[in-house]
């Protein structure tokens, strides 16, 4: 496959370009960068292949199979119009098609939609979950990292209908989710040695990524409660989910529940009695890793994610493999242990 990266100096960018070096079915034949167009990306990140950056508006879209968008919202959807008319097949890893109401992208990202005939096209890319629909997909948005690591904890749970009330996320992830463009709140001397919320509450714009999820499961009321917090590392990420059970649910019944889902998924790690997700258990890999733990009618969640990787250019990889029809650990099974 002729795939080609848009926005491939960024972290996404990079770490997706990293992991299509090691695919036997993919080839990059062209990666793209405003800001260092005319560079070699391993002149950038050392460890990256000698591939030579071009200015987007040079980019031969007619010639890929598939094209990657490692670009911010508001700007990847245009692109994604281009590459679909050119015969390509997208997968978007901004928040351009999460959403699936033009009124509701304007409200959270503060502009009008892009390519809003688009969005019922799109397919929201939770790989484990939507595999039949990724598979014929021409349009695949890729999931946020903080909905990753939430939704996939949550799903055992909304398909039974067992949460009996709000549920509360404390979820804290590495700086690199801020991206790569400098900002203050993610200088060293600001980050070190530091542990920050931002966005608390109801006011992160991953929030309605994952009620809109979850009601498609059918939950009727999600309404969550979501405290993001940077955490002072270069990547990870960690989800404390507090879910009020209906009546009858014990620790056994509930790990009962969860193998039934996830038993045999190659990049799902359902964690033994009395052990929490941590970020040793994520980061490096495609995996997600979960802990259970009940108290006083409570399911207290972990997962945990590499934020770069499984919620973001892991989970790409992993959308195209189910969209090529090759194993999903193609050029990912390297990363899990």
């Amino acid at each position: 496959m002729n795939v080609g990266v848009y926005g491939a100096s960024g972290y996404t960018g990079q770490e997706l370009i990293r992991l299509l070096a090691r695919h036997s079915q993919a080839k990059v034949i062209f990666a793209t960068s405003e800001t260092h167009a005319d560079r070699r990306l391993d002149t950038l990140h050392p460890q990256l292949p000698p591939i030579e950056l071009v200015d987007p508006a040079t980019a031969p879209l007619d010639k890929a199979d598939f094209v990657f968008l490692c670009l911010p919202h508001g700007a990847a959807a245009g692109v994604a119009v281009e590459a679909l008319d050119a015969g390509a097949r997208v997968i978007d890893l901004s928040a351009d098609f999460r959403l699936r109401d033009a009124a509701s992208y304007e409200q959270w990202y503060g502009a009008a939609h892009p390519a809003p005939a688009l969005l019922a096209e799109a397919v929201y890319g939770l790989t484990e979950i939507a595999r039949e629909a990724i598979g014929g997909a021409r349009l695949v948005a890729n999931p946020g990292c903080y909905p990753t690591s939430v939704l996939l904890a949550l799903y055992p749970l909304a398909q039974a209908g067992i949460a009996a009330g709000r549920m509360i996320i404390d979820a804290k992830s590495g700086v690199s989710g801020a991206g790569r463009t400098p900002k203050q709140h993610t200088h060293f001397v600001q980050v070190a040695d530091n542990l920050t919320p931002y966005n608390i509450g109801r006011t992160h714009r991953h929030l309605p990524e994952m009620e809109q999820v979850l009601r498609s499961w059918g939950a009727a009321d999600p309404a969550l409660i979501f405290s993001p917090h940077l955490l002072p590392v270069p990547r990870g990420l960690l989800s404390t989910i507090y879910v009020p059970l209906a009546p009858g649910w014990n620790e056994g019944s509930l790990r009962d529940l969860f193998r039934e889902h996830y038993d045999g998924e190659p990049f799902i790690q359902l964690l033994g009695q009395s052990e929490h997700a941590t970020l040793a258990h994520a980061v490096g890999s495609n995996r997600c890793a979960i802990g259970l733990h009940v108290a006083d009618g409570s399911l207290i969640l972990t997962s945990a994610i590499d934020n770069l990787i499984k919620g973001a250019s892991g989970q790409a990889v992993q959308n195209m493999n189910r969209m090529i029809g090759c194993p999903e650990t193609e050029g990912i099974c390297w990363e899990v242990g």
